[in-house]
């Protein structure tokens, strides 16, 4: 199962999801990868993001450059989780055929709200947004779990 994080510029919230979901989820066959909506050519992590990630995974996201989100990106995820509900109405509407899979992550798994978006803030609004992401993706991974039937 191929796990898609979208945020908007894919160098501070869905580089995180992925991290953290990488990191926690140690199902065999299950991984996650992220892109942006609206990439700036040759981005990187933001700074932030690579620290909050390094301090609280132990993993290095320095060169991890951003990836703009396609069809063939959005054709070969199983599951695609946004980070809000614009950036999902964005992905419906310009790919129509794959919308049933297209999720605020949120809504997917029962709570409201969007992620906001730490970027041009300090490394405690990263931190923030990291431990949000971080409650929201071990409620992910269990959903993700019992829905395939895995119990462990």
């Amino acid at each position: 199962m191929k796990v898609l994080f979208v945020c908007t510029g894919n160098t501070c919230r869905s580089v995180m999801a992925e991290a953290i979901f990488n990191n926690y989820c140690k199902e065999k066959d299950i991984c996650a990868f992220s892109a942006g909506l609206s990439i700036i050519p040759n981005s990187e992590a933001s700074q932030n993001a690579i620290e909050v990630i390094q301090k609280n995974l132990n993993v290095n996201i320095n060169n991890r450059k951003a990836v703009q989100i396609n069809e063939k990106i959005i054709e070969n995820s199983d599951l695609i989780l946004v980070m809000t509900a614009y950036i999902k109405d964005m992905i419906k509407q310009h790919f129509p055929k794959y919308s049933d899979k297209v999720f605020v992550i949120n809504d997917y798994i029962g709570v409201s709200g969007d992620i906001s978006d730490p970027f041009g803030g300090n490394i405690e609004v990263y931190q923030n947004t990291f431990f949000e992401l971080k409650n929201k993706i071990f409620l992910l991974i269990g959903k993700i779990k019992e829905d395939k039937g895995i119990f462990k």
